[in-house]
């Protein structure tokens, strides 16, 4: 589950980079915009079988993040679809930033993929 986590969202943050930095609301940005918000859920959902912060013993604080993010990138399909582009965008960007942070920290000493990726 943890490679599918880690998978997804590193194709998240790339495509989300990419969709923020393109031209908004044509039918690129709208398909791009679609497989974004898949692959976000595929890392908000596979991260409640992540359990090994807390050595398995339950969900961690981070999984509060998790919800959240199901949360937002519900309110921001919802804004869109009633034409508030400016809430969307709220929802949007802050649920990319709240990617690139969640990143960031499963990036410090003593985590995953920093044992994986940065320790020798």
């Amino acid at each position: 589950m943890t490679a599918l986590h880690l998978g997804a969202a590193m194709l998240s943050l790339a495509l989300g980079a990419v969709i923020l930095y393109c031209r908004k609301g044509t039918a690129s940005h709208k398909a791009l915009g679609r497989a974004w918000v898949g692959l976000m859920l595929v890392v908000a959902i596979s991260s409640f079988w992540i359990l090994d912060i807390r050595k398995g013993a339950g969900f961690s604080v981070i999984h509060l993040l998790s919800a959240w993010t199901l949360v937002s990138l519900a309110l921001a399909v919802y804004f869109i679809r009633r034409s508030n582009v400016r809430a969307h965008k709220g929802f949007m960007v802050g649920t990319f930033i709240g990617l690139a942070a969640a990143g960031l920290g499963a990036l410090a000493p003593g985590r995953f993929l920093y044992q994986l990726l940065l320790a020798s």
